[in-house]
């Protein structure tokens, strides 16, 4: 077990090892960084020094911090978390934690996890992912929610965009938020239909509260 500084700044989310920064990004299937490897919990991680092209420079300009690099899925993957950002740290363990909270059941597509969401009378599969800012949702029926205003974002392969944003009530088991929703570019929504999913959920449901998301037991508990 280890447990490491947490911080969330700008939107995005980081872990700090060894006194450097690194973004800690579920959404993302592969890792990155400065370094070609890192150590976490006891197991070393190999790693390579871009993902469709976004280097730690690139990255780090793109959020404004800066970072060394990514934790992807495939890193992130492997170990049992809890996110607690009011205390502002990160626990990770390669056996199982535990907390209490209300349990919801996700699945892993490409490493990436997939929550059932509540909007309105319809349920949604949404992206769960850390490393967005903002939260997303493809469907008609967003402009009809109070808009929220335009918010600059990016993604590897795509680079910077813009998006106009709504207020979404979503609720995720018994637990209701309400998220900033944009939509993303055509070729990014292209991957949430091979994907069967309508959105994504950004890191905003992480905040003023303990979550432990425990990806190898298909669970988030919030």
């Amino acid at each position: 077990m280890q447990k490491l500084p947490l911080s969330l700044t700008d939107g995005h989310l980081f872990v700090s090892l060894d006194d450097e920064l690194w973004l800690i990004d579920t959404g993302a299937p592969s890792g990155f960084g400065q370094k070609d490897s890192i150590s976490l919990a006891d197991r070393n991680f190999e790693l390579g020094d871009n993902y469709l092209g976004m280097t730690a420079e690139v990255l780090s300009d793109h959020v404004g911090v800066p970072c060394v690099g990514l934790l992807g899925a495939d890193v992130i993957g492997e170990f049992d978390h809890l996110f607690d950002l009011p205390n502002e740290t990160l626990t990770l363990s390669s056996e199982e934690l535990g907390h209490d909270g209300h349990r919801i059941p996700m699945e892993l597509f490409m490493g990436i996890p997939v929550l059932n969401a509540q909007v309105g009378d319809n349920s949604h599969r949404m992206f769960f992912d850390t490393g967005a800012q903002i939260s997303y949702f493809q469907h008609e029926s967003l402009k009809t929610f109070p808009s929220a205003g335009m918010v600059s974002d990016f993604y590897p392969g795509v680079g910077e965009f813009e998006t106009s944003t709504h207020e979404v009530p979503v609720t995720l088991g018994i637990k209701e938020f309400s998220l900033q929703c944009g939509q993303l570019p055509e070729r990014l929504a292209m991957t949430l239909m091979m994907a069967g999913t309508t959105g994504i959920i950004g890191n905003v449901i992480l905040q003023n509260r303990v979550v432990g998301y425990f990806p190898r037991r298909n669970e988030l508990v919030i």
